[in-house]
């Protein structure tokens, strides 16, 4: 075997194990896409997007979030679980820009209390998330996974962080949050709220 053939073998073996790891995720996207859904569509009230630092992806949430939920007065807040004051980064700004969305002025803020039961519908960007927000705030509010929104074929549930990433990257993941967005944003409020909210 030469050695350019045991390199593509290699790789090629790789990209199958990738693929497998992420094949249940794929087969539970319909699923999780339509609970998602019934839970959002039972909200009412304030939203609060959610991601490990407010930086990249929250903070690019809450944008699109308020400019599609403008005219339904929806309060549409993000917070992260660190370092509080941090601008979003160069890579961030630009691509938002690209999309109309100006984050030049935003500062990260971290979860409180207050926040915690202001929301009525909390968006995270992965389950670790989800979990971390249920411990500190103790919320029986719903809590959504944003990629479960997805309605394009999933790779990952996550919405990956593109923090210290190419531009690529910052594309590909704000054009993920773009759907998802649009998505919630078509549900919110659409159905009365549930009485039960476990997610």
């Amino acid at each position: 075997m030469t050695p350019t053939a045991g390199h593509t073998i290699r790789v090629s073996a790789q990209a199958t194990a990738r693929a497998l790891r992420r094949a249940p995720e794929r087969l539970l996207h319909p699923w999780r896409r339509r609970r998602a859904e019934l839970l959002v569509a039972r909200a009412a009230g304030p939203v609060l997007v959610l991601c490990h630092g407010n930086i990249c992806r929250s903070p690019y949430a809450e944008a699109v979030l308020r400019r599609l939920l403008e005219a339904k007065g929806v309060v549409v807040e993000s917070a992260g679980f660190i370092g509080p004051g941090r601008p979003s980064p160069a890579a961030a700004q630009r691509a938002a820009r690209q999309r109309g969305h100006d984050l030049s002025g935003h500062r990260s803020r971290l979860l409180t209390p207050e926040a915690a039961r202001a929301a009525r519908l909390v968006i995270v960007m992965n389950q670790a998330q989800r979990t971390a927000f249920r411990a500190r705030s103790g919320s029986s509010d719903p809590v959504v996974i944003l990629g479960d929104l997805d309605p394009a074929p999933i790779q990952t549930r996550e919405v990956l962080d593109p923090v210290d990433r190419e531009a690529l990257y910052f594309m590909a993941v704000y054009d993920r949050i773009d759907r998802c967005c649009a998505r919630l944003a078509e549900l919110l409020g659409t159905a009365r709220p549930a009485e039960d909210h476990a997610a």
